[in-house]
């Protein structure tokens, strides 16, 4: 079984070094990494040609054009799908592997997203709520963009299909749909770890907590009626991540903690774990 690892980038220069220092200190490396230029006018691109990957070009702006360009370029049985301000746990790809052999029919795979640079740490329960909440909306966990798995069977399934206005829909939603409408199952693993970085929420809350929920509405209500049960989930949904933007607003007024986490802590926190079951 082969994995592709897929990372869209637009002016990732700060962060697509330790992304793929990343990759590169895996437990069992992926087969093949593609870096998807979406028009970088930094040294994003020359940065990551110092690491063994495949660099494509996609001219049409956009996290679902770059996306797309990257899956069909993937020669991979599994695209594994990340973005350029992600680090992983050493058993990333191990993992990847092995939630796809234990089971077969799969066609994709999530797991949680953890925040390395942002004072509440402990964001797994609204990461839940999250996930739980569409789960009951589309029949499916949700993927998410930061750290997800679909096998390249299913992918050719929907790829003709899947949406590309990335201001009327949200891209990860949509492919979930997709995916769970050709009858297709995405599965959540929750050792499949992954660190994220905090900076949409510090640099342009409103975005985050405003616009991506509003993106979120906007790609269900596109694919399925409008039901009354839909509309309750959703609105108190939307709701309650507003209520979150307050709070994060109050607790993170003064100065962040961290600008970048720590490869050697994240290796030497799992050294223990592979020891004990160098599998998972």
């Amino acid at each position: 079984m082969k994995v592709s690892v897929v990372i869209p980038v637009f002016n990732e220069e700060k962060y697509i070094n330790q992304c793929l220092k990343s990759l590169q200190q895996q437990t069992s490396l992926p087969d093949e990494v593609i870096i998807v230029d979406n028009n970088c006018t930094d040294k994003t691109v020359a940065i990551a040609k110092r690491f063994k990957v495949k660099i494509v070009k996609e001219s049409k702006q956009g996290i679902s054009h770059a996306r797309n360009k990257g899956f069909n370029a993937a020669r991979g049985d599994i695209i594994a799908r990340s973005d350029a301000d992600c680090m992983f746990h050493p058993n990333w790809i191990r993992r990847i592997k092995y939630d796809f052999d234990k089971n077969k029919k799969i066609s994709g795979l999530i797991g949680p997203l953890k925040f390395y640079d942002l004072r509440l740490k402990n964001v797994m329960p609204f990461f839940k709520f999250y996930i739980l909440t569409m789960k009951r909306l589309i029949g499916q966990y949700p993927f998410n963009g930061p750290n997800m798995s679909i096998s390249k069977k299913a992918w050719n399934r929907v790829k003709n299909e899947v949406c590309l206005d990335d201001k009327s829909f949200h891209e990860d939603i949509d492919l979930s749909i997709h995916v769970s409408k050709s009858g297709g199952t995405i599965i959540y693993d929750p050792k499949l770890i992954v660190y994220f970085s905090a900076r949409r929420i510090k640099n342009q809350p409103e975005s985050f907590f405003e616009e991506y929920p509003e993106r979120v509405i906007k790609t269900y209500y596109k694919h399925f009626p409008q039901s009354i049960e839909s509309k309750f989930i959703l609105l108190n949904a939307k709701l309650f991540v507003q209520g979150i933007h307050s709070i994060y607003s109050f607790f993170n007024s003064s100065s962040d903690v961290a600008s970048f986490g720590n490869l050697s802590s994240l290796k030497r926190s799992s050294r223990g774990k592979r020891k004990a079951n160098p599998a998972l």
